[in-house]
């Protein structure tokens, strides 16, 4: 019995001095080196989170500055379209007014010579018709009654 005694105090003593410790320790170790880990993983997600925001700002900036490029290249366009559609509409629009022009000048000279017509087409009918020439100031009178 005291031999049992004596084995079991040495076990206690060797337990609570040597084996617990060293347990105790190992275990405090592996807790702190996983709170470590635990901390750089989280810091390490943070920094990432932090450049995937940049990354977003910066996409979303060069979004910005395409679109605003486009829409520079689309109004600038428009703008160069616009300019030759009138500088046509112009050179269109002179040639439609000399065009005119002539038509109005050919129609006043053709217009000068219906009276000289007419009065030649009734002279000739007058004269087929009765078989007398009429005279210059008859023609004349009934044409300008006709006008």
């Amino acid at each position: 019995m005291v031999w049992m005694l004596a084995i079991f105090l040495v076990m206690f003593i060797l337990f609570a001095k040597v084996f617990v410790p060293k347990v105790g320790g190992t275990m405090a170790d592996r807790e702190d080196r996983i709170s470590g880990d635990i901390g750089a993983a989280r810091q390490l997600k943070e920094e990432a989170d932090a450049q995937a925001r940049a990354a977003a700002a910066d996409t979303a900036q060069a979004r910005a500055a395409a679109q605003k490029l486009a829409l520079d290249a689309k109004a600038k366009a428009h703008a160069e379209a616009a300019q030759r559609e009138a500088l046509e509409e112009a050179k269109l629009a002179e040639t439609l007014a000399k065009a005119e022009t002539q038509i109005l000048a050919t129609r006043d000279q053709a217009m000068t010579h219906v009276r000289d017509i007419a009065a030649d087409t009734a002279a000739t009918i007058i004269e087929k018709l009765t078989g007398a020439a009429a005279s210059g100031d008859e023609i004349s009178a009934a044409v300008a009654a006709q006008a």
